[in-house]
């Protein structure tokens, strides 16, 4: 008798059972059930938006990144704001750049920053719970003290000090939302694989004499692995308001007139009163990004809960 006689495919641990049978696999379960979401296909459509408009702002805005094309319309006491000026249907900023374009190149930004800083969080916190939740013992005490004092540090805080001493770049405060991020992750896969560990396909795998790095590459990890992917599309919405929270705080480098909805927020504040579309239509658009992330991500883990999978 071989392993693959024995053990379950990385669709999941109930993969074999009556549930699956009756609806193929869990993952087709999984996918049935985010289709039938009104909340999954509105979260979905504004992140495909959202990634869309990122990935084509070099064909969608209508000016250069840094462009500054309505020097020429500055007033001391006033800014065009919206419709006022044709060539600028959203207006300018103090810098004289088109509103509109600048919203469009920090969708860019704010999708590079948010993706790059999940995926370094996302890959740490893996390490780091893969090992805690396959070895046990000491080796998951020492991991999980770690864990509990980057916990111990307010999220935002160990974030803005990270960037603080790393250096004001975008490079900086991706590392610094990524490591804030590691904890969230660390835990979550660590729980969900010390869930699988008394499983009857891993005693199995033992009984035929598998190895404890090979269970965990190819048992118990993909098993795990499910709650951890939802909760990084979760945390994408979180990196997000992060970055532009550390680039509203001045962390984030960079010259005055880059593209970026946090930085955008920062030089707004002084011009509320004459112009306070300027605050108004970056913070929408953050707001709007992270809802969007935050209803897909909810949608499927709902999908994944086995309390409601049985309904």
């Amino acid at each position: 008798m071989s392993a693959a006689d024995v053990l379950p495919t990385a669709s999941g641990p109930d993969a074999g059972g009556p549930a699956a049978r009756r609806s193929g696999s869990f993952w087709g379960d999984v996918l049935r059930r985010v289709r039938r979401n009104p909340a999954a296909w509105v979260g979905a459509v504004i992140v495909l938006l959202f990634i869309l408009v990122s990935i084509l702002a070099p064909l969608l805005a209508p000016y250069p990144e840094l462009a500054t094309p309505g020097r020429e319309h500055l007033r001391p006491t006033s800014l065009p704001g919206i419709g006022e000026v044709p060539e600028f249907p959203l207006g300018i900023d103090r810098f004289g750049g088109d509103v509109l374009s600048k919203l469009i190149w920090g969708a860019q930004a704010s999708l590079i920053i948010g993706v790059v800083s999940t995926f370094f969080g996302l890959l740490g916190g893996m390490v780091l719970g893969a090992l805690a939740g396959a070895f046990g013992g000491w080796v998951d005490s020492v991991i999980m003290r770690f864990v509990d004092i980057l916990l111990s540090v307010p999220h935002l805080l160990l974030a803005v000090s990270i960037a603080a001493i790393l250096g004001r770049t975008p490079l900086a405060i991706m590392i610094a939302i990524g490591v804030a991020q590691v904890p969230i992750f660390a835990r979550l896969l660590r729980s969900s694989m010390l869930g699988q560990r008394g499983a009857d396909y891993v005693l199995a795998a033992r009984t035929l004499g598998l190895g404890t790095g090979r269970i965990t590459m190819s048992h118990l990890l993909p098993n795990s692995v499910g709650p951890v992917i939802v909760q990084a599309t979760l945390t994408l919405a979180t990196a997000v308001i992060d970055a532009a929270a550390l680039s509203f705080l001045g962390l984030g480098g960079g010259r005055p007139e880059t593209a970026e909805w946090g930085r955008m927020l920062t030089y707004a504040q002084n011009e509320l009163a004459i112009a306070p579309t300027l605050a108004f239509l970056p913070g929408i658009c953050i707001m709007i990004t992270a809802l969007g992330f935050t209803l897909l991500g909810e949608s499927l883990r709902e999908a994944m809960d086995p309390r409601t999978r049985k309904r």
